[in-house]
């Protein structure tokens, strides 16, 4: 009877290999570019900066340039044009209590050559997290902002991970 069982099992196992491997399923690879040496416009001692910069040089493919003297250096020049953080709120109590924020980053950017040739053009990205509120743990919710605003940074560095793969020629 066990061996039956162990049997089917590892026949299943197989099966579902094989129909997976057979509807094209593929773990998702790093982002491949067609340059290799960047100069970002980015503040470096911002946390996006830093989250941007260790992201494209995690791919093993993409040198990050943030020294101007070195510009000339750089296939292409990414320009952050502005990134900014807003808190709304969205919901109050019947009293006039805040109830639930919104929390919104946009971050615009565009991709250039050094002879100002523009490869990808002015683009926004836009995200947005609600977050209850309450007073008795308005403390607690001053961190979670935080943790939902680094969350959404990295969202925004995987966008333009993205954006940046899909060019293929300079």
């Amino acid at each position: 009877m066990k061996v039956t069982s162990r049997r089917f099992a590892w026949l299943l196992a197989l099966g579902v290999a094989v129909l997976l491997t057979g509807c094209g399923f593929e773990l998702r690879q790093s982002p491949s570019f067609a340059f290799r040496t960047l100069f970002s416009t980015t503040p470096v001692n911002t946390s996006m900066g830093i989250k941007l910069r260790r992201a494209l040089e995690a791919s093993g493919q993409v040198e990050v340039i943030s020294d101007p003297r070195q510009i000339e250096r750089a296939q292409v020049i990414f320009d952050q044009l502005a990134e900014s953080r807003e808190k709304v709120v969205v919901g109050r109590t019947s009293s006039g209590a805040i109830r639930e924020f919104q929390l919104r980053l946009r971050y615009r950017f565009r991709l250039r050559t050094l002879e100002g040739k523009e490869l990808i053009p002015e683009t926004e990205i836009q995200l947005n997290r609600d977050i209850n509120f309450n007073e008795t743990g308005a403390l607690f919710k001053e961190s979670e902002e935080g943790l939902l605003y680094s969350d959404m940074e990295n969202d925004v560095v995987q966008q333009i991970q993205r954006r940046l793969a899909t060019l293929r020629q300079l």
